[in-house]
């Protein structure tokens, strides 16, 4: 993989502060993709989790990103496949129609965030500072999120790809790390120091001996960047790929927009944006990050979501975490427990379900298929996902 040079410091720019040393508002893009897989049967490639409302909070997951960010944002764009588009749209209305951006087939994070940064590179200039963020994750406190943003946009404003590195509550081999480095010293933000190298998900002993040192964080997939210095670096790293979303952003507001699409999309790489930027990048010296403390969780499978969701504390169902099946437009949940603390329930049907003595047991009722499990084996429900799509049960996906 080739090194990208970086021309000068990081830490110093052409671009100007902001005038009253402000952070600059982000042009967010939020990548929604993918099918959610360890979330069945609730999670379906027709309503993916990004679209379901998975803590009980009465909007969905991408509405509450939607909502986190707006307090920091000059423009919002989301990009997501053909098949969802009228479902974000509805979900979404104060976004403009203009702003969802849809990919005729999926090709990975770095083709989504790449035309979503040149199409606003096109509206908004090469300087615009433009911060990416999943649709589909939860953050507890806002304002250390708000916070860190606002750090990274200072660091993007003088030429840094930055990235937001989630402080971590313990050696998790389900997420990469980020390994920080010295102090920036960017006015502004304090926080932001180096990055030194990512890691993809290492082993239990590794992770444990990482967080030992103090310097490693999670990646959470956040990246904030100047529109212009994150299609450059895709340029240096990947020119075809760099090129063929430059082709389409240009097309993108004129009538020749889906010809250029059809032609052009099919053909790009699919890549993560951690491979194809962040970690060349990285080793060239020309990624920060900013370390925050935020209750952030990528809702990742049904033990993230017991984790998530209180149980209820009186009731036929006192001691277990209900997701009531209203909150994805479905009955009313009708669940009681006897001797099951720490259970979870899901239900979409409005069935009875009763548990008696299973404490700690996953349980997620659908019209069509049950779940039961527990939150120890929740990370093996993509393998009866994936054994369902081999056996041609394309129904239940």
């Amino acid at each position: 993989m080739a090194v990208t040079e970086i021309s000068g410091n990081p830490g110093t720019s052409d671009c100007p502060a902001q005038p009253d040393g402000s952070a600059p508002a982000i042009h967010a893009i939020i990548p929604a993709g993918g099918a959610g897989t360890r979330l069945w049967p609730l999670s379906r490639r027709r309503r993916p989790k990004f679209l379901l409302d998975l803590t009980g909070a009465g909007r969905s997951l991408l509405q509450d990103t939607v909502e986190r960010l707006a307090p920091l944002t000059a423009t919002t764009t989301v990009v997501t496949g053909v098949a969802h588009i009228a479902a974000v749209a509805d979900q979404l209305p104060s976004i403009p129609r203009d702003n969802l951006l849809a990919e005729p087939s999926p090709r990975d994070s770095m083709a989504a965030i790449g035309l979503a940064a040149a199409v606003i590179a096109h509206r908004h200039g090469r300087d615009a500072v433009v911060g990416s963020f999943a649709a589909d994750h939860t953050v507890a406190d806002r304002s250390a999120f708000a916070d860190a943003v606002r750090q990274a946009a200072r660091l993007a404003e003088q030429g840094w790809v930055v990235t937001i590195g989630i402080e971590a509550t313990g050696p998790s081999t389900a997420f990469g790390y980020i390994h920080a480095g010295d102090p920036t010293d960017v006015p502004g933000a304090p926080d932001g120091r180096r990055v030194l190298g990512f890691t993809e998900k290492p082993d239990a002993d590794t992770a444990a001996a990482y967080l030992a040192t103090g310097d490693y964080r999670w990646n959470a997939g956040m990246f904030v960047a100047r529109a212009g210095v994150l299609l450059d670096h895709l340029a240096a790293q990947r020119p075809a790929l760099a090129a063929g979303v430059e082709a389409i952003a240009a097309a993108w507001d004129t009538p020749a927009r889906q010809e250029v699409l059809d032609a052009t999309w099919p053909g790009l790489e699919r890549i993560a944006i951690d491979h194809a930027i962040a970690e060349p990048v990285a080793a060239a010296g020309g990624v920060a990050t900013v370390p925050a403390a935020m209750g952030w969780d990528d809702v990742g499978g049904f033990d993230a979501l017991h984790d998530l969701l209180a149980p209820r504390g009186q009731g036929p169902a006192a001691g277990v975490a209900v997701l009531d099946g209203a909150a994805q437009g479905g009955p009313v949940a009708d669940v009681e427990a006897v001797d099951s603390p720490g259970a979870l329930v899901a239900s979409t049907t409005g069935r009875k379900v009763v548990l008696l003595g299973v404490p700690g047991v996953v349980v997620v009722d659908t019209p069509d298929a049950l779940l039961v499990t527990t939150p120890e084996r929740a990370q093996a429900v993509k393998g009866v996902v994936d054994r369902l799509r081999d056996q041609g049960r394309t129904e239940l996906l």
